[in-house]
């Protein structure tokens, strides 16, 4: 069903959203300093290529990361993490408004938790999670 549903996602306006993450995170890579926040939208694109069947969690192996991507984090908010998230967040709404659109509207709003604090996160597939 999750492949069914990726690809259904591709094909109306999933493609768009990764598009605009890959590009984004190639103009932050050349400016150097951009480099970490570039990164994150690398993995932004990388979870919105086949968000069905992912999920993201906290890294908890990383005892020393803390305050580094609590910094991160905040510098990603101020200058441009917000409107990423505003626009996670118009579209999940949009597509909530109709039973059809519901499931993409929810991968919209699960994107919101990687675009308000991407450093620290990671992208785990649902499947190996369950138990056997």
């Amino acid at each position: 069903m999750s492949l069914l549903l990726n690809i259904l996602w591709l094909l109306f306006g999933g493609i768009f959203v990764f598009l605009g993450y890959i590009a984004g995170g190639i103009a932050l890579c050349l400016t150097l300093i951009g480099i970490p926040w570039g990164v994150q939208l690398f993995k932004l694109a990388i979870f919105s290529l086949f968000p069905f069947g992912q999920d993201t969690r906290m890294r908890h192996d990383q005892p020393m990361a803390g305050i580094p991507n609590v910094l991160l984090n905040i510098i990603w908010l101020i200058f441009g993490g917000v409107w990423v998230v505003l626009n996670h967040l118009f579209w999940g709404l949009f597509l909530c408004l109709t039973i059809i659109g519901i499931p993409f509207g929810i991968q919209h709003f699960k994107m919101v938790k990687l675009a308000v604090w991407p450093f620290g996160r990671v992208i785990v597939d649902l499947k190996s999670l369950q138990p056997a």
